[in-house]
C-alpha cells in the first residue's frame, strides 16, 4: 500500500482564486485553532476538543472584534445567532473550513459566499426544540389568560376584590378552548408547538408550502393553502420558519390587515419576520390584540437605536405586547445534559 501524504499549501491542481483549497489526506498541525466566535459557554464541545485543538473564546460581536491569531489560524469555528458572517467576513477568515452554527438557524451566516469560498457549514436542527415550544406556548398562554399583567397589577399594588374590579385588570382575557392557531413553518418546533396546543383546546391550522402532503392527516391538523387562508382563519398566529431573501418582512401591514381583526401574534423564530413598525402601528389601532416577541429585527432589543420607537419604548396600548432578549431555547439544565438527550432521541 501506498500512503501519499501532501505538503501544505502544495496542490496538484491550482485552486480557483478565492476558494479555499481542499483538505488532503496527510499529516495536518498538531493542534488546529477552533474558535468559539460568539461567546464563551463551551461546556459541551471543550471536553472533546481538549486533546486535539486549541479553543479559542472570542466572545465577539461582530468579526472586528476577533483577533488577527484567530482570523489568520482558525480552521472551525462555532458560533451562536449573536455574530453575523457576510461574504466580507468570512473573506477575513485565512484558513477556516468549517463552520458550525449552534443552533437550528443559520441565516447569520452567508452560505452561498461559504459554498463559494469551500468552507463547510453545519447546525444543530435538533436543538433546543422541546425549549422553544414549551416557550411559545407559555407566550400564547399569557396573551389569552393574560397573567403577565395581571401579576405586575398586584405588584403595583391595585386591589381587586369585587368581580367588577377583577374583570377590569383581566379585561382582555379570553377562553383558548375552540381558538384557531395558525402555524407558519410546521418543523421540528413548529410540530411540537402544534401537539401542545391541541392538548389546550385549541384548532390548529399551518401553512408550510415546503412539507410534503400527508403530514396534517398524520398530525390531526388542518392544512392551509395559502398564507393569505392562514392569517384569515386564525385568532393566533405563531411563527416558526427560518429566516431568508424570500421571507423578509412576512408579516407586514399588507399580511397584518389579512388577520383578523384583534388576532394574537407570537414570534419565537426570527426577527427578521416581522415588520416591527407595521407591528406597532397595529397594536396602536387595536388591529392586532396582543404580541409576544422572543425575537427581534435587532438585538439586544431595547440597547438598539435603529429599532421602531414605538416597540423600543413600547409606547403603545398597556398590556398588548410581551418582549423577551432571545431566550427560548434557553434551559437551566446543563448544555450537555440536553445535548447528550437530543443524541439519544436521533
Amino acid at each position: 500500500m501506498v500512503c501519499l501524504t501532501f505538503v501544505p499549501n502544495s496542490f496538484p491542481i491550482a485552486p480557483q482564486s478565492g476558494i479555499r483549497p481542499p483538505i488532503m489526506n496527510g499529516p495536518m498541525h498538531p493542534r488546529p485553532l477552533v474558535a468559539l466566535l460568539d461567546g464563551r459557554d463551551c461546556t459541551v464541545e471543550m471536553p472533546i476538543l481538549k486533546d486535539v485543538a486549541t479553543v479559542a473564546f472570542c466572545d465577539a460581536q461582530s468579526t472586528q472584534e476577533i483577533h488577527e491569531k484567530v482570523l489568520n489560524e482558525a480552521v472551525g469555528a462555532l458560533l451562536y445567532h449573536t455574530i453575523t458572517l457576510s461574504r466580507d467576513d468570512l473573506d477575513k477568515f485565512k484558513g477556516l473550513r468549517i463552520i458550525v452554527r449552534i443552533g437550528s438557524g443559520f441565516d447569520n451566516v452567508d452560505i452561498k459566499a461559504a459554498a463559494e469560498l469551500g468552507i463547510a457549514v453545519c447546525n444543530v436542527p435538533s436543538s433546543s426544540v422541546e425549549e422553544t415550544a414549551d416557550t411559545a406556548l407559555c407566550l400564547i398562554l399569557n396573551l389569552y389568560r393574560r397573567v403577565t399583567w395581571m401579576h405586575q397589577a398586584l405588584r403595583e399594588g391595585t386591589r381587586a376584590s369585587s368581580v367588577e374590579q377583577i374583570r377590569e385588570v383581566a379585561g382582555g382575557a379570553a377562553r383558548i378552548r375552540g381558538e384557531t392557531l395558525g402555524i407558519i413553518g410546521l418543523g421540528r418546533v413548529g410540530q411540537a408547538v402544534a401537539l401542545r396546543a391541541k392538548a389546550f383546546g385549541f384548532g390548529v391550522i399551518f401553512y408550510d408550502p415546503y412539507l410534503p402532503d400527508g403530514v396534517e392527516r398524520s398530525l390531526g391538523l388542518q392544512r392551509m393553502a395559502t398564507l393569505q387562508d392562514l392569517l384569515i382563519h386564525s385568532d393566533c398566529v405563531s411563527l416558526h420558519c427560518s429566516l431568508n431573501e424570500h421571507n423578509h418582512h412576512l408579516i407586514n401591514d399588507f399580511t397584518i390587515k389579512q388577520m383578523r381583526q384583534g388576532a394574537f401574534l407570537v414570534n419565537t423564530a426570527r426577527g427578521g419576520l416581522v415588520d416591527e413598525k407595521a407591528l406597532a402601528q397595529a397594536l396602536k389601532e387595536g388591529r392586532i390584540r396582543g404580541a409576544a416577541l422572543d425575537v427581534h429585527e435587532t438585538e439586544p432589543f431595547r440597547a438598539h437605536p435603529g429599532q421602531p420607537e414605538e416597540l423600543r419604548e413600547q409606547r403603545i396600548p398597556y398590556g398588548c405586547i410581551t418582549v423577551a432578549w432571545h431566550r427560548c431555547s434557553h434551559c437551566c439544565a446543563p448544555r450537555a445534559e440536553w445535548r447528550c438527550l437530543q443524541v439519544r432521541l436521533q
